[in-house]
């Protein structure tokens, strides 16, 4: 038998099938171990063939099976081939989504413990036939094991005489056996089963979902209940002997997410994040694989769940962009969502209280099932949003981050003993420096970025390399000691609140103050139990949270998102208002919204302060469709980077004149396109450049040929890395 075996080299020469002699109980989707030049690599069977082109005396043996089951299934090898077509990707990057990062190399391993028990000619003998009189410490552990049926060797050695349990071990008293163990993340989160009766409005968009013959996309403002009705999905679907999948947007919803899951479900739910440690991931992958796990929860990575016969997936919070990775392997999770569904008969819910433009014209249009829930549970009234024109704080003579109206909320909140949440999506104290004489902005040496201060460390920090530089005392160019810091990071905003009301209690939650592990679930937990008054926080504080005390919310600047050159900052700015602004007046206590922005006069605060999705979405289709961007078309980038500029430039050039003929061959179906240096020249070393197309949308087979370009540019220039990416979220 032969094996069609991929390599898990990440190379794109070896990016192909190679045949191998397959002996007994080499199966499809087996991962094994073969030698491949002069090293034993790990390998991936993708087929079983009774021929090969290659000479047999020359093909190598496979040296092992390394797992005791297939582990790609014949899903996830349809699902291998799909992504590498349509996301232009190589097979092993993609198999490498679907299994624990550490699990290759076999860095990761089930944890087992020794498991102590009495012998059976033992358990029923006077213990002082067989322990001396004098022998105390042996006396004693038999009595604990005896009492206790068994325990762990290790807290046997931790709490008794090692060397008695060694020697009641040895004398055959004491027997053992390995047993392999769980690890658990977020094993202290429990809670009872709050199991409520749906609403009229929920229990329709539940029956609605499950009823549906094609997507769904469940359109509730925020409070309305989406979670309620997930659940209640699911139940129905577990109830049908089948598995379920529940992907949040922030890893900083899971621990709350979990909370509410685990007391629906129980055992049943396994989560899947990029947060838990190597043993915690490896063992959830474990029970979804083996049927224990029944319901996968986490962020996009959750998409591969190991599950077999899902029958539904969830995607709340659909409109954000961490659905799509931005890195290699780059995909779009609803895409993945949607081939996975059509494989397993599944049902697809997409829900959010601001969905993106694109999915809500698909509702509208009839590619989805479109269900609304416009109304809060608790029959609350949205929160009043108060615009604060910041350019009139500036003529009064405040030149600060905070309005007089901020201030004066901020007190009269924390007095009445409430919460506050204050939002900036900037983290940082400063987010550039600047000489105030020559006009010097401090970079990094290896990207074409400016340098963010970050007071707490007293350091300068790339955020795309995270390279560290020390803070400047005087100017490197004209030794200027006058060094001007940028705009408010959320480090700063911390400290202006603690001078505006010195003892208030804080948290500031960014990426900074949540690199470790746990830090969220510790956070969010003290915020909730109400040990600080005010949670100052970047984006992962605007979505999901459920608060009962939280009765005001600052928007430090609503501008920051409206003025990238991105054309879907508009949206993502209304978004983001919405989904900040619901977090205030969850419970009984009504809530306010203090909006502070320098352009009170664009349109997209007039729909936000009236929560009018619907009108706001008819401005913004028309000027995507007048200007030819998606959902009217769907973009293609091509980016180029390398060590050497001009090498970048040539290959470039290359790329563009093999795109240009292409375009020129298709007049009808190129709407744009342009090559250019990328907006962020240089990242880690490499210059960068891009082609943008602009096509008409579902043109598979222009894609592919597109992607044949991308792969000459890459044979041609060596040094170069080239990648394609479609619709991208950043195009910096």
């Amino acid at each position: 038998m032969i094996a069609k075996v991929i390599v898990d080299i990440s190379v794109g020469e070896v990016d192909r099938v190679f045949d191998y002699r397959a002996s007994v109980g080499v199966e499809r989707g087996s991962r094994v171990s073969v030698s491949f030049g002069n090293r034993n690599v790990e390998g991936y069977v993708i087929g079983l063939s009774e021929t090969t082109d290659v000479p047999f005396e020359k093909l190598k043996d496979i040296s092992s099976v390394l797992d005791d089951r297939p582990i790609i299934s014949d899903e996830f090898l349809q699902l291998c081939d799909y992504m590498t077509e349509r996301f232009h990707l190589r097979k092993i990057d993609v198999f490498r989504l679907l299994l624990p990062s550490k699990m290759r190399g076999g860095r990761v391993k089930a944890l087992e413990k020794n498991i102590v028990y009495i012998n059976p000619e033992y358990a029923e003998t006077d213990p002082n036939l067989f322990i001396k009189r004098s022998a105390a410490a042996q006396m004693e552990v038999f009595e604990f094991v005896s009492d206790a049926g068994s325990a762990e060797q290790s807290y046997l050695n931790a709490n008794f005489s090692a060397s008695a349990v060694r020697n009641l071990i040895n004398r055959g008293v004491f027997g053992v056996r390995t047993e392999k163990v769980f690890r658990t993340p977020y094993i202290s989160i429990v809670q009872k089963d709050n199991t409520v009766v749906l609403t009229e409005e929920q229990r329709k968009a539940a029956d609605g979902i499950i009823n549906s013959d094609r997507p769904t996309l469940l359109f509730g403002v925020t409070g309305s209940g989406k979670t309620e009705v997930y659940l209640d999905c699911i139940e129905r679907t577990l109830a049908g002997g089948r598995t379920a999948i529940m992907l949040v947007p922030e890893i900083s919803l899971t621990p709350q997410v979990m909370r509410i899951f685990r007391s629906r479900f129980g055992d049943a739910v396994a989560l899947l994040h990029s947060g838990l440690s190597d043993g915690e991931r490896f063992d959830e992958w474990r029970r979804l694989i083996t049927g224990q796990a029944k319901v996968a929860v986490g962020a996009r990575s959750a998409i591969f769940a190991p599950l077999s016969d899902v029958g539904l997936i969830v995607i709340d919070e659909e409109h954000d962009t961490s659905y799509s990775s931005e890195s290699n392997p780059r995909y779009i999770t609803r895409d993945v969502a949607f081939f996975r569904a059509k494989y397993n008969g599944a049902k697809v819910v997409m829900g959010s209280a601001t969905p993106s433009v694109e999915s809500y014209y698909n509702a509208l249009n009839g590619k989805y099932s479109l269900l609304r829930l416009p109304h809060r549970v608790n029959k609350r009234e949205m929160p009043e949003i108060a615009i604060v024109n910041m350019c009139k704080e500036v003529t009064y003579g405040n030149s600060g981050m905070f309005s007089a109206r901020l201030v004066n909320a901020l007190d009269e909140c924390i007095k009445a003993g409430n919460q506050a949440i204050l939002f900036l999506n900037r983290r940082g104290y400063s987010s550039y420096v600047m000489c105030k004489k020559c006009g010097f902005v401090a970079k990094c040496d290896d990207c074409d970025v400016s340098l963010v201060y970050h007071k707490e460390e007293n350091v300068l920090k790339c955020h795309y390399c995270q390279r560290r530089y020390a803070m400047l005392d005087l100017c490197p160019n004209c030794k200027s000691p006058h060094i001007r810091q940028g705009f408010m990071g959320t480090e700063r905003i911390a400290e202006q609140v603690l001078k505006m009301f010195p003892g208030v209690r804080l948290i500031r939650m960014d990426n900074d103050t949540t690199r470790t592990k746990d830090a969220h679930l510790k956070l969010l937990g003290d915020f909730a139990s109400g040990k600080a008054d005010i949670l100052i926080g970047t984006q992962m504080v605007a979505k999901g949270h459920d608060f009962a005390n939280v009765t005001l919310v600052g928007i430090i600047d609503a501008d920051m998102s409206l003025h990238f050159s991105d054309y879907r900052a508009v949206e993502r700015t209304f978004q983001l208002i919405t989904q900040v602004a619901g977090r205030a007046g969850r419970e009984r206590k009504p809530g306010k919204v203090i909006l502070q922005t320098y352009t009170p006069g664009h349109y997209v605060y007039k729909y936000a302060v009236a929560y009018d999705y619907e009108s706001f979405y008819e401005k913004e289709i028309n000027l995507l469709q007048a200007t030819g961007f998606p959902p009217f078309t769907e973009i293609l980038r091509v980016l180029i980077s390398c060590e050497d500029e001009q090498t970048a430039l040539d290959a470039t050039k290359y790329a563009k004149d093999k795109l240009t003929e292409l375009s020129e061959r298709n007049p009808d179906e190129f709407v744009y396109i342009n090559a250019m240096r990328a907006p962020k020249k240089r990242i880690q070393t490499k210059y960068r450049m891009q082609v943008l197309m602009r096509l008409k949308p579902d043109r598979d087979i222009l894609r592919s040929e597109v992607y044949g370009i991308a792969d000459a540019v890459s044979a041609r220039f060596p040094k170069v890395v080239c990648f394609t990416e479609i619709n991208p979220n950043d195009l910096s």
